[in-house]
């Protein structure tokens, strides 16, 4: 069953980038994966300079901590660097700044509604309902073996190139097809 997501907010300056932040529970697996994932196929798409994604952690056990070293590793093996990232912990001063929030997990979702207090701009969502998943959690690898690195990460890719083209009807901009290796 397919569910169809509300539009993506407005930007919150149009002659700006649009910023979108990646949010999972300690910043070292999934949204750091998807900023890295969302950061390639912008640039490959020409839409680099017209948004701007970061990510952050709902909890703050690993802020510093370079990204996990297997999400590390399956993000290199498929022609990704990781090796930048450190993680954060997500501030609700942010909300001001980003145009859309997307949470990994329910979980993720609650803790960033919690600290907003309310979104009356609706601009907290799930990644898995704004990235065509069908609602889904993208699940924490954190502790399981590589098979599921290697899923998180193909449920990530699929999420990002969805929301690129949302982003991309959003901001008016044709997408361009992504390079063959």
């Amino acid at each position: 069953m397919s569910r169809v997501s509300a539009p993506l907010p407005a930007p919150r300056d149009p002659s700006g980038p649009y910023r979108v932040c990646l949010v999972c529970l300690g910043n070292i697996c999934r949204s750091p994966t998807a900023e890295v994932v969302a950061r390639a196929r912008l640039a490959e798409a020409g839409l680099g300079g017209r948004v701007v994604v970061d990510s952050a952690g709902t909890g703050d056990w690993h802020v510093g901590a370079q990204m996990h070293h297997d999400a590390r590793r399956q993000l290199a093996e498929s022609g990704y660097d990781g090796s930048a990232h450190r993680a954060r912990q997500f501030d609700a001063s942010w909300l001001a700044q980003r145009d859309l929030v997307l949470a990994m997990d329910a979980s993720n979702l609650a803790a960033l509604r919690r600290c907003a207090g309310a979104d009356p701009d609706h601009r907290i969502r799930l990644f898995g309902e704004v990235a065509g998943l069908e609602g889904r959690d993208v699940p924490d690898p954190y502790g399981a073996d590589r098979a599921e690195f290697a899923r998180v990460l193909a449920m990530i890719e699929s999420g990002v190139a969805h929301l690129l083209t949302r982003l991309s009807g959003l901001l008016r901009t044709p997408t361009r097809p992504r390079r063959q290796a």
